[in-house]
């Protein structure tokens, strides 16, 4: 299961960040796919990066498989778990953009700079049930995309290509994202305001602290409850101004809806965690990450490496 946020600083700037929960890490890495790299889309869908990219995914078959990143224009894309609901094309459609499920966050951040972009794009693309091999089949995702100003959801199920208006800047995992939006209304209550004394009869009644007018935010690892504790902290948590600052509000944010080894287990028996918490900052080009076992926050910068090259470069 995961959870993923956007928000932007004082000056516009896309901070775009993930928890990936699982029972396992996959060996993922973070990857950086320069301009210069030579694809292998199956579909042509990907003929050539426009944008350099870079982010957190495995490489199979000399292709990244991200399972988030961002470019050099300021985008960034992010496949959280949505297994029961996602539903691909299971061959490539005539006359439409095929773009297989393990390619989508590379078709998006590659090609595009922005998420109008890619919402125009997307009137024209199937997803196709297109594994990069047999170790890998395909992964049942849905997609948050995006950049300075705004933030979608894509969904491909057996209605087809879906996209939403995503104005809360959170997902979580399934139902659908329509399902999560409409379900934040049971929670108009809350609020992170300290309130005033309630007289009952000739008692005055006053909070033992503060924090009484968030009861009622679920504090469970359920898919619902992170995407609702998830938009709950998102929304409150102040604007910051520096880099520091607000690689700081990212962490501390995702801390919020974290798995702990134990907590809950999957149906096979098996605890999921949080394997990694990763952020793209748009403001510096740097991808920050942490790991279950290593709490401390590293980074990679764009700046660092060579964009423009021809190979794969796995930090």
């Amino acid at each position: 299961m995961c959870t993923g946020i956007r928000f932007t600083d004082g000056s516009g700037n896309l901070y775009f960040a993930r928890n990936l929960d699982w029972t396992s890490d996959f060996g993922e890495r973070v990857v950086l796919t320069p301009t210069g790299y030579a694809t292998k889309s199956p579909f042509g869908a990907v003929p050539k990066i426009q944008h350099a990219v870079m982010g957190m995914g495995i490489v199979q078959e000399d292709t990244p498989l991200y399972f988030d990143c961002g470019n050099d224009a300021g985008l960034a894309v992010g496949g959280l778990n949505f297994p029961g609901y996602a539903q691909y094309a299971p061959e490539p459609v005539e006359g439409k953009t095929n773009v297989p499920a393990f390619e989508f966050p590379l078709w998006v951040a590659s090609q595009f700079a922005t998420v109008d972009e890619v919402e125009a794009a997307l009137e024209n693309v199937v997803i196709v049930d297109r594994p990069i091999n047999d170790k890998y089949p395909s992964s049942l995702l849905h997609w948050i995309i995006g950049d300075s100003k705004r933030a979608i959801v894509v969904e491909h199920t057996s209605e087809g290509m879906q996209v939403f208006r995503n104005d809360v800047d959170v997902l979580a995992n399934q139902p659908g994202f329509n399902w999560h939006h409409e379900n934040l209304r049971n929670y108009l209550n809350a609020s992170p305001d300290f309130p005033e004394e309630v007289v009952l009869n000739q008692a005055h009644l006053v909070p033992f602290g503060s924090g009484s007018l968030m009861r009622g935010i679920p504090g469970d690892y359920y898919s619902p409850s992170r995407f609702v504790r998830a938009a709950y902290v998102n929304a409150h948590y102040p604007q910051k101004t520096t880099e520091e600052e607000n690689v700081s509000r990212a962490f501390h944010t995702l801390q919020q809806v974290a798995m702990v080894e134990g907590s809950a287990a999957m149906g096979d028996g098996e605890f999921e965690k949080t394997t990694y918490t990763g952020l793209f900052s748009a403001r510096t080009m740097t991808y920050y990450w942490n790991t279950y076992e290593d709490p401390a926050i590293q980074s990679a910068a764009m700046s660092s490496y060579k964009t423009d090259g021809s190979e794969l470069v796995v930090v």
